[in-house]
């Protein structure tokens, strides 16, 4: 097994503290979309947990959401959900807030908590997979452990 970079190691590390029993794997290919994400595991894409970093318009506060593979965020709807206009944030807002670069944002270990959003079809599968701090790596989970150990709100993106 490849040794796990110091990125998926922050990840490793908030999954063991967490006590899940989630691995972090080093995937053969890149997997920067929830399709190569969904193709490199063989899994349906619904199944891959995109982890989509927002800005909110006035207050600049960063808003985590966690959304299913096969759906795409309808800003002005999630954004009514959450209580704030929601902004698209540059690759530095992404990487300061959560740690790391676009491609491999994961649930797990960023710097400080992050107001965090969980995809209501997230509970339609047994297990989801998300990235794990690099776009090579991932860790399978059941939505349900995601949305008790990020301290997740359910809200439907759509």
């Amino acid at each position: 097994m490849p040794q796990l970079k110091p990125a998926e190691q922050r990840v490793a590390d908030a999954l063991a503290s967490h006590a899940l029993p989630a691995q972090v794997i080093v995937l053969e290919q890149l997997a920067t979309t929830a399709q190569m994400a969904a193709d490199a595991l063989g899994v349906e894409v619904g199944r891959i947990v995109k982890s989509l970093l927002f800005k909110g318009k006035d207050s600049g506060k960063p808003y985590l959401l966690l959304v299913s593979g096969s759906n795409r965020v309808h800003e002005k709807r999630a954004g009514q959900r959450i209580g704030e206009v929601l902004e698209r944030p540059d690759a530095d807002f992404v990487k300061l807030h959560t740690g790391f670069s676009i491609g491999g944002v994961s649930p797990y270990g960023h710097p400080l908590p992050l107001a965090t959003y969980l995809d209501d079809a997230l509970h339609d599968y047994g297990t989801v997979w998300a990235a794990a701090g690099d776009p090579r790596s991932v860790f399978e989970i059941t939505a349900a452990d995601l949305e008790r150990t990020t301290g997740a709100t359910r809200i439907d993106v759509t």
